[in-house]
């Protein structure tokens, strides 16, 4: 056996929480098979269903523990099975095995629940995810004989963007961009009361990514949930998080930000295809570490933008026959220009007389990169100069609810200590959001 291969068992999934048992029905892999994470290896029945069993990851089958219509366990193991993914040298038994009453989570009740009282509250760490091919105007023109490279950047301040690869999910994103916050925040997994992760791009519809989230983490017992606010979704989610800070849920929230719009894109649309890239951004905020101090928030909808930016069908990838329906996302430019142009500069305006500053006090304005002429226009109405908008369109496109984080990652080293930041955004919905943060 190879030095990086090692064996491990392999558990039945959990179910309802009073189960402890349930029948192999059928075997669909034999001892020495090959085989793929997410690949259905049994048919299992319990009491309250039939489901199928699949593999957590890529390997060899060495044992079949249970035979053809045995009842099996939760909390023993069915099979053994040889792999390299190191995820699985932890893995054990299933953080949310069945097997027994003292394994399950359980509803803690709190004595010293923090009282809800006006107090600082912090951005600590910050991480990112950005795949790792870069895919430049040129290579999408194939669609567009009358359209150049040069063109699209003039339009959409646009040179190249990320695009995940194959087999890539929504949740491997945000994962790798949650464990470098919390390494960031001087925190452990372990200290994280609660996740929140705003996506547009879910890894299925039902469980929620921040419970899949929470599981590639090992995080047992903290509430975890999505969130939909589009592209302001991050900024929705800080200001959830800090409510539930203040209200005492929680001390320190872990806020994730990912969109996977590459595998949604119509070729032929020429208002989304040059726009968007992928990736993923990670705050942790505390109530009680010392960070970047949130100092005024804005958010708010408007229905009447429903249909400016909109996208009929779940989830991160486009199913082959979509000949009744339109899968795609898409987008009203001129509207949206408009509105976003006029949002961003408002909020721009808002938050500096909110936080008592003064534009010149402004240091960074950070906002969601939309569209590189939008953020133009936007700056010559918002009272601060232009160079104080930071922007990397050019490189990573729009990268939605990540866009803000990403752009952060990028100049948090030439921070100072009581630089003022902006960020500003503007979604579907149509949804719009802003935050001030003295550094």
């Amino acid at each position: 056996m190879s030095a990086n291969v090692f064996k491990t068992g392999l558990f039945l999934p959990a179910q309802a929480a009073a189960e402890t048992e349930a029948i192999i029905t059928k075997w669909f892999v034999g001892e020495g098979d090959a085989v793929k994470k997410g690949q259905v290896i049994a048919e299992v029945e319990s009491a309250k269903s039939t489901f199928d069993f699949e593999s957590p990851c890529d390997g060899t089958m060495e044992k079949l523990l249970y035979a053809e219509g045995a009842t099996a366990l939760f909390d023993k193991p069915v099979a053994e099975i040889s792999t390299a993914d190191e995820s699985m040298r932890s893995w054990g038994r299933p953080a949310a095995s069945a097997a027994a009453a003292e394994d399950l989570p359980k509803m803690a009740i709190v004595a010293d629940k923090l009282e809800p009282s006006v107090r600082t509250i912090s951005l600590l760490g910050i991480g990112i995810c950005l795949p790792d091919r870069v895919v430049k105007n040129e290579e999408l023109l194939s669609e567009f004989p009358d359209v150049t490279a040069d063109y699209i950047f003039k339009v959409t301040g646009i040179k190249e963007r990320r695009w995940a690869a194959a087999g890539v999910k929504p949740s491997d994103m945000a994962y790798e961009a949650s464990k470098k916050a919390i390494e960031n925040s001087g925190l452990q997994p372990s200290d994280i009361d609660a996740i929140i992760v705003s996506t547009t791009t879910p890894d299925v519809v039902m469980p929620s990514t921040a419970c899949i989230l929470q599981g590639k983490l090992g995080i047992r017992g903290a509430p975890a949930f999505d969130l939909n606010a589009a592209c302001s979704g991050w900024l929705y989610g800080i200001s959830v998080a800090r409510g539930l800070i203040l209200s005492g849920i929680a001390k320190n929230i872990l806020v994730a930000g990912v969109d996977m719009q590459s595998r949604v894109l119509d070729k032929s649309d020429k208002d989304t295809y040059f726009l968007f890239g992928d990736g993923a951004g990670a705050t942790v905020l505390s109530g009680e570490e010392k960070g970047h101090i949130i100092k005024e928030e804005i958010l708010s909808a408007d229905s009447l933008g429903l249909n400016m930016a909109r996208r009929g069908y779940p989830g991160y990838e486009v199913p082959v026959n979509t000949s009744t329906f339109d899968p795609w996302l898409r987008l009203d430019g001129k509207a949206l220009f408009r509105f976003a142009t006029e949002s961003f500069s408002a909020m721009v305006r808002e938050l500096v007389v909110k936080s008592k500053w003064t534009p010149e006090d402004v240091r960074w304005v950070v906002p969601h990169q939309a569209n590189g002429r939008i953020i133009k226009a936007a700056a010559q109405k918002s009272g601060v100069p232009f160079e104080r908008f930071y922007l990397n369109i050019d490189r990573v496109g729009n990268t939605s609810c990540a866009s803000i984080p990403v752009a952060l990652s990028e100049i948090q080293n030439g921070l100072q200590k009581k630089d003022k930041i902006i960020f500003c955004t503007v979604g579907a919905g149509i949804t719009a959001a802003g935050l001030s943060v003295e550094w």
